[in-house]
């Protein structure tokens, strides 16, 4: 069965021409400078921060939580990123093309009652961004945007993972090779946390994001959080979602139409970085805040820019939860780093602040971490304005001294250890064509089949320049220690030849200097960092972590899933790879 889907999915990457314009000559460059020229046109922190809407993925009325169903679909709109912007057309995730947001709605479920979303796609027949189909792309035969809804930490079986190969056209026109149905049963087994949702289809996840299709989704356990006297309520605890946009004069998306290298892959680049930092679809918004603590929730949502955050005047956060985890106690912190697809679960207390606005602030260099400073642009996130007098309501939140405690990383016996090596490969004018895993392409065979239940060593060796943020689907996992490479070139040029960690004696290249894992980052997570010239451990298991017991659903049927580098210009060409669970 496996061996069938496999040559359904070779077979749906054959090269044909849907949108208008893949083949038709590119329109002439836009300039770096009338893009910085556009975005230092928009005021800073002039437009209201947006509070998405919710849906809640469970039915209340007979006062018992029970499971119901949800309708989504995708929409192209118009939509307003700044005050001083002409609209922007975009695609929006909503229950209708009125209510669609950028990012989409919230959706709020409850630990242990399922949520069925029907998720449905009345996007055009043309793509508004160019793509590239020279990079293994879904490609309809007869036109229209392919979409398929991945759930990012989500625990499920694979028939409602959002393959990058089921993906369908609008009003299921065509489907992809694994595509099996329209709806998406998420049964919420996982502990409380924060997700989100976006689109997954094959070599258009880059543009399909880009154009709008993301979304928040968090998982709440009463039992378990309302001891902690977290902030509380749809006012003080927010979802933050952050990316970076550029655009043109007439306020659309702007992504190149010319790639890198224009006779391999005629519109493919290697990172997409936009001027203008967009939070929950506003470009450099403001929130006015009382003086109490506020809880958010933020989420890196950017193709492929690092935010290293900060907030001025002396204001700290104090992080309780990274990606769908909380953390053991709360950690007090200057700044943070999320990688493309990373959450940070922080406490803002403003009420300690002696000034009555706040910026958040950025300093990660893109590409990160060896790549351009920012500018005074891309530098600034945000701005609170906080209120005077007392909050309106009386702050009976709390920070505790501890939160909550999972199974250790160490405490089960290890399956098997992988090794994995992210290869970067370039032209002789040393510019990039395409970056893999171990490398091999997508679409051949699956060589990463852990056993259900199990806990694994992935031993993950970085011989890029950059940082890649890992994810893998279904799976919990946390990196353990990272350890510097010597000699990367001479063990670069083995492992071009060979594909083997182990007949490269691997072991004779690390320094020795083992690199501690950040506090903030010590918890089971859905996104790991993983930093250029280094070997990371991930100890990844595949079985619910809270209480180390099976997955109750089965996780070893078709199409599989995945796992890959969440920068999505490198997903797309193609740091993607199957994963398979056995029984």
């Amino acid at each position: 069965m496996m061996a069938k889907f496999l040559l359904l999915i070779m077979s749906s990457l054959l090269i044909v021409s849907f949108c208008s314009g893949a083949n038709s000559p590119p329109p002439p460059p836009v300039t770096d400078a009338t893009l910085i020229q556009v975005a230092g046109s928009l005021q800073m922190f002039v437009d209201p921060l947006p509070q998405m809407p919710t849906i809640y993925g469970y039915n209340n009325s007979s006062g018992t939580p029970q499971p119901t169903s949800i309708t989504i679909g995708m929409y192209q709109k118009q939509w307003k990123f700044h005050r001083d912007l002409p609209p922007t057309t975009v695609f929006a995730y909503g229950t209708s093309a009125a209510d669609a947001t950028v990012p989409g709605p919230t959706i709020e479920a409850l630990k242990g009652v399922p949520v069925s979303v029907t998720w449905q796609n009345f996007l055009p027949q043309n793509h508004i961004l160019p793509w590239d189909p020279t990079i293994p792309t879904a490609i309809p035969m007869s036109g229209g945007v392919p979409t398929v809804v991945h759930l990012h930490g989500g625990v499920h079986d694979p028939t409602n993972d959002g393959s990058a190969f089921a993906w369908f056209t609008a009003n299921f026109s065509e489907i992809g090779p694994a595509w099996t149905k329209p709806t998406y049963t998420y049964p919420n087994v996982q502990h409380a946390g924060n997700m989100w949702y976006h689109d997954h289809a094959l070599g258009l996840t880059r543009e399909n994001l880009l154009a709008g299709l993301i979304g928040a989704y968090i998982v709440r356990e009463p039992a378990v959080e309302l001891p902690l006297d977290l902030p509380f309520g749809a006012e003080f605890d927010r979802r933050f979602m952050i990316f970076d946009r550029s655009f043109n004069t007439d306020g659309s998306l702007y992504i190149n139409n010319t790639g890198i290298i224009p006779s391999v892959h005629p519109q493919w680049q290697p990172e997409y970085f936009g001027h203008a930092i967009i939070v929950n679809g506003k470009a450099w918004p403001f929130m006015n805040v009382q003086r109490r603590k506020y809880r958010f929730r933020m989420t890196n949502a950017a193709n492929a820019r690092y935010f290293h955050l900060s907030l001025s005047n002396g204001v700290y956060f104090t992080q309780i939860g990274a990606d769908a985890s909380y953390l053991p106690a709360p950690l007090q912190l200057q700044t943070i780093l999320l990688g493309p697809a990373e959450t940070a679960d922080v406490i803002i207390d403003f009420s300690t602040a002696t000034a009555t606005e706040i910026l958040m602030n950025n300093d990660a260099p893109y590409p990160y971490p060896n790549g351009d400073p920012v500018d005074n642009l891309n530098s600034k996130v945000m701005k609170f304005v906080i209120a005077t007098g007392n909050p309106s309501v009386p702050d009976i939140s709390t920070i505790p001294t501890s939160l909550v405690s999972y199974q250790g990383s160490t405490t089960d016996p290890i399956a098997t250890t992988r090794y994995l090596a992210l290869y970067e490969y370039t032209d002789p004018s040393g510019s990039p064509t395409h970056l893999y895993i171990n490398g091999k392409r997508v679409e051949d065979p699956v060589t990463e089949t852990p056993k259900s239940g199990t806990t694994e060593i992935w031993e993950v060796i970085n011989l890029t320049g950059d940082n890649h943020p890992l994810h893998i689907h279904l799976a919990t996992y946390q990196a353990t220690r990272v350890q510097p490479l010597t000699n990367v070139d001479q063990f670069t040029s083995c492992m071009t030849q060979q594909y083997d960690a182990l007949a490269c004696n691997v072991t004779s290249y690390l320094s020795g200097q083992v690199l501690d894992i950040p506090a903030n980052e010590k918890t089971w997570k859905t996104t790991v960092k993983l930093a250029p010239g280094t070997m990371t451990t991930v100890v990844v298991k595949f079985n619910l972590v809270e209480t180390n017991s099976p997955y109750p659903f089965d996780p070893t049927l078709a199409p599989g899933y995945a796992y890959h580098c969440h920068i999505l210009d490198h997903e797309d060409n193609a740091m993607i790879r199957p994963l398979v669970v056995l029984p």
